[in-house]
């Protein structure tokens, strides 16, 4: 009896092994800026990220109203930077309102990447991330942009993904963002497949999109605006972007993306507990 146990546990060792594989949960990215006024949004997208594991992307202007040491200290900390162990983070225009962002880079250290440049990569389940720094030169011949053109060559990752603080395309009070047109190129040229952008205090989903902002379903990138971490929302913009194919404001929430080898889902997770936006996509190829 003990012997036939023994044979039908061998039989199926390499079927619960498989079992397991399938079912084991996929990379998992949690996106948002605009995050910590020493309000309730703040707390609440904490609480939020309370109950989801992932890495936490923090998309600039992370401590307002400049991000100063006590901007840190208490608006920040208390929320958001319970997360430190599991974040990676970009700044913003807040941060520069503090001379060199020193407070913001000296309160992340290493969450915001080497250097105190701003701009870094990582390799991620598979995946390459870029963070990028829009509040210093970018232009085409600036050290960031020759520092991206290099860096998306040399990795060898399918999917791809970059963000930075200044959305290049948006339908909030911002708007466009012209001065981030060589990273956006850069980054078309170089097989990204995902830009997450904060600045403006709402949500919005682009179409795919090419190097010169036209829909472009096979080799376009997909833009997302998550300036909805905590800080006080926009109203509802008069007018809405070409290209915008999703719009909310009114609503603190992060963006989740699971990730695939070949493929992504996204969700716009809410404080309310409600999925606003979801989809999924390929990779770009290369």
């Amino acid at each position: 009896m003990h012997l036939q146990r023994l044979l039908a546990w061998c039989a199926l060792a390499p079927l619960l092994a498989g079992a397991e594989t399938l079912l084991a949960p996929p990379a998992v990215l949690l996106a948002a800026g605009d995050i910590a006024d020493c309000g309730p949004g703040a707390t609440a997208t904490a609480n939020l990220l309370d109950t989801h594991p992932g890495l936490v992307l923090a998309v600039g202007d992370l401590a307002y109203p400049r991000g100063s040491g006590d901007d840190f200290r208490k608006c920040f900390a208390p929320t958001w930077g319970r997360f430190l162990s599991r974040m990676k983070a970009v700044p913003g225009n807040h941060e520069y309102m503090t001379a060199g962002a020193q407070p913001y880079f000296s309160a992340l250290g290493g969450v915001a990447g080497p250097l105190r440049k701003g701009y870094y990569s990582l390799d991620y389940h598979g995946w390459h991330l870029i963070a990028l720094n829009s509040h210093i030169p970018m232009s085409a011949n600036s050290p960031q942009a020759a520092w991206l053109k290099a860096d998306v060559a040399q990795t060898t990752a399918r999917c791809r993904l970059a963000f930075v603080h200044l959305p290049r395309f948006s339908s909030g009070e911002g708007g466009d963002n012209d001065s981030t047109d060589a990273l956006w190129k850069t980054l078309a040229a170089g097989g990204v497949s995902i830009v997450i952008a904060g600045h403006d205090h709402l949500y919005e989903r682009f179409a795919l999109l090419n190097s010169d902002g036209s829909p472009d379903e096979r080799e376009g990138m997909r833009g997302f605006t998550v300036g909805t971490g905590g800080a006080t929302l926009d109203m509802q913009p008069l007018w809405t972007r070409r290209h915008s194919e999703k719009l909310i404001t009114g609503r603190w929430g992060v963006l989740k993306l699971e990730l695939g080898n070949d493929s992504y889902r996204w969700a716009f997770l809410d404080t309310n507990g409600q999925v606003s936006d979801s989809g999924q996509s390929k990779c770009r190829t290369r």
